[in-house]
């Protein structure tokens, strides 16, 4: 995958509706120019080869909960900002992700011609994605890492599925410290006072998330 800050071909085949919905929402943060060789050049970093279930339509899923979530935002805008870049740069085999991706956003938005404040904003809460666990009194936080976690709380099919994308991610990682590694993340999941900050993602999904964890944990035991 090529450096946050390596010069990369424009993908011309972006899908529309994202690619109007990030146009739509650029002109709303008062970007200037064209927002859209930025917006294709965005999927195609969350388009890469190395991607199973931090794609697309991770994004898509993101930003719907986003949607879902906006009325307990302070700023709904700047959460989908927040959630366009919160994994633009992906790489299993590296741990600064997130903060890689803080400085694309910073990049890129002051390239649009963002206010300062709200860019710098939008590098926070990207940053927030690392621990998912925002203080009290950060709506924008909460509904951006509710957003993002909301995967947890699905069905067991679509938890089961979400699962084997993660360990088709980290494929190069041998089975038994992959089993431990992912065994630890979900225990420090779990060991969170919520898992769900927003008062309707916490009703609708902690419990069935803290089921589908615990039934993984069970799993990755039995496989040791």
């Amino acid at each position: 995958m090529p450096e946050a800050d390596a010069p990369t071909t424009v993908r011309p085949d972006a899908p529309a509706d994202l690619l109007a919905a990030w146009t739509a929402l650029l002109h709303r943060c008062g970007a200037t120019g064209d927002p859209g060789p930025a917006g294709r050049e965005l999927l195609r970093r969350w388009s890469e080869p190395q991607r199973r279930y931090h794609t697309v339509d991770h994004l898509r899923a993101v930003l719907g909960h986003v949607d879902a979530l906006a009325g307990h935002a302070a700023d709904p805008d700047t959460v989908r900002l927040a959630a366009w870049f919160h994994d633009a740069v992906y790489r299993p085999d590296r741990s600064e992700n997130e903060e890689r991706s803080a400085v694309l956003a910073v990049r890129a938005l002051d390239g649009a011609g963002l206010p300062a404040a709200r860019v710098a904003e939008v590098a926070r809460l990207v940053r927030l994605t690392v621990t998912h666990h925002p203080e009290p009194g950060d709506p924008d936080g909460e509904v951006l890492c509710d957003a993002d976690l909301a995967v947890l709380g699905g069905s067991p099919e679509a938890y089961a599925a979400y699962a084997a994308a993660v360990r088709e991610e980290y494929a190069f990682v041998p089975e038994p410290d992959f089993r431990a590694g992912r065994a630890a993340v979900l225990r420090r999941l779990l060991a969170l006072p919520a898992l769900f900050r927003t008062p309707g993602a916490h009703a609708r999904l902690d419990a069935p998330a803290r089921a589908n964890l615990a039934a993984e944990i069970a799993r990755l035991e039995a496989a040791g």
